[in-house]
């Protein structure tokens, strides 16, 4: 009589488990998800929480948290002439850089996105600024536009002007001279997240309206600003938050007694002398600069949201 062997039944796996999913422990999605919330927790939601406290107090700097003055911290800022001109100043920042920041990278990279000879080398030679420090950077522009720089030295020899231009000490020169560094080292950067863009939007698109006779600015506005508009948003929002707490370019272009004080250099005044400075003001100034930045995050948001429906 023959005899049958029973072979061991193997156990048959999800059909959704394959590749590295079948050798992953059941804990590993939980703990990918748990493990950065107390990161989360400590670096910024506890000091944010601990910021918007502070702004009620009367703490001084390098002292324990002084006395609850409710709205005191806010009425003093909103009504101090020197806190009105540096959001002023902040938001004409703002106003200038972001429009240009979310239009130049992209024609920077509608110039260099094709593949010709030696393209590669242009790009890199681009990113340049990109990668150099914002400080070497400004310190670099300032030895430039010194009063006997070369930038003023080569105007008086063509003869565009008689004296010296003020780039580094009247108000409205140390603003454009740090929104051109800003443009200068941001351009590049923007310029490879538009290139990525740019990847995405169909080729044949261009095809058909050349075709139907569309020129080169047509195609801009018909092809290539809808094909890249969710980019354009994400440019806009990012700069917007780089313009609202600029420090770096105005601070080393106008030295420390600049004329010009931007929301940030007038934060860092509240709270820099360890024995008269204002904790708690310096917390409510930046209170409000999240307030300024936030409502133009929401106001380009609208503006977005009205855009796609149309």
């Amino acid at each position: 009589m023959a005899t049958t062997v029973r072979q061991p039944r193997r156990r048959r796996e999800p059909d959704a488990l394959n590749g590295a999913s079948r050798f992953r422990r059941w804990s590993v999605p939980p703990l990918s998800v748990l493990l950065p919330v107390p990161v989360v927790v400590i670096f910024y939601i506890y000091p944010f929480i601990s910021m918007i406290i502070t702004s009620f107090t009367n703490t001084r700097p390098l002292r324990t948290r002084g006395e609850w003055v409710n709205w005191e911290n806010y009425q003093t800022i909103i009504t101090e002439p020197r806190f009105r001109d540096a959001a002023k100043h902040s938001l004409i920042y703002a106003v200038c850089v972001v429009p240009l920041m979310v239009l130049l990278p992209l024609l920077l990279a509608l110039l260099v996105r094709d593949k010709v000879s030696g393209i590669g080398f242009f790009r890199a030679a681009y990113y340049v600024p990109a990668i150099c420090s914002i400080v070497v950077t400004a310190l670099s522009w300032r030895s430039l536009l010194q009063e006997q720089g070369p930038v003023n030295n080569w105007l008086r020899s063509i003869g565009l002007i008689d004296g010296a231009i003020p780039f580094l000490s009247h108000p409205m020169w140390i603003l454009v001279c740090a929104m051109i560094i800003t443009l200068w080292t941001g351009l590049p950067y923007y310029m490879i997240m538009y290139l990525t863009a740019l990847k995405n939007v169909d080729r044949s698109l261009y095809e058909a309206v050349e075709i139907d006779g569309a020129g080169a600015i047509r195609r801009f506005f018909t092809i290539t600003v809808p094909g890249v508009r969710v980019m354009m948003y994400l440019v806009g929002v990012l700069t917007t938050i780089n313009s609202l707490k600029i420090f770096t370019e105005v601070f080393l272009i106008g030295g420390a007694n600049s004329p010009v004080e931007t929301v940030t250099m007038y934060i860092r005044s509240r709270i820099q002398d360890p024995l008269y400075g204002s904790l708690g003001e310096g917390t409510a100034d930046s209170v409000l600069l999240f307030i300024m930045t936030f409502g133009f995050i929401m106001l380009s948001n609208r503006l977005q949201a009205k855009a796609e429906e149309q």
